[in-house]
């Protein structure tokens, strides 16, 4: 696996990924609204790559010894996971993580999250916030993993709908 700064030319994939986990993590929504919702929030224009304290990193499967690709890896072009966070000032914010629902458990998410994580050091940041859907086990799982801890709770709007959010913090 290579991890690596995205590009413009990352996105089409990067919408890819969004889409399939997000219709593989979220059966509390309705498909219409999970399309709408990831061809609005994942473009160049809602992850600005050039923007001061923007980080956006993805995950590039590598090819096994033998070669072989599977189907996904194919449709994705080899990106299989992306976060993205925004530092400013003393704190970053981790807005996505995402990995494809083939190749969750590979470890990506984690070697994302550390590459990540020294990134938003390196622009010193002293805490980290992420924010997820507050029904999003994994994620919640995931993040308390690494140490962060559930630190408040808010809503977002996706449609016109309220959805319960939780924030997790990780003060380094």
């Amino acid at each position: 696996m290579n991890v690596r700064s995205a590009t413009s030319d990352d996105f089409e994939a990067i919408t890819a990924v969004a889409r399939d986990t997000w219709h593989d993590t979220y059966d509390e929504l309705e498909a219409d609204m999970i399309d709408r919702t990831v061809d609005n929030w994942y473009t160049d224009d809602s992850m600005p790559l050039e923007a001061p304290g923007t980080v956006v990193l993805v995950a590039e499967r590598a090819e096994s010894a033998a070669g072989s690709r599977t189907e996904s890896d194919e449709r994705d072009g080899d990106l299989v996971g992306f976060t993205h966070a925004v530092v400013q000032g003393e704190t970053a914010d981790i807005l996505r993580m995402y990995v494809h629902p083939d190749h969750q458990g590979e470890g990506i998410g984690s070697e994302l999250h550390e590459q990540l994580m020294a990134e938003i050091e390196s622009q010193e940041a002293e805490r980290v916030r992420s924010f997820d859907f507050a029904f999003n086990d994994a994620s919640r799982a995931f993040y308390e993993g690494l140490g962060f801890e559930q630190t408040d709770k808010g809503e977002v709007e996706i449609d016109g709908e309220f959805y319960p959010e939780a924030v997790y913090t990780l003060e380094l």
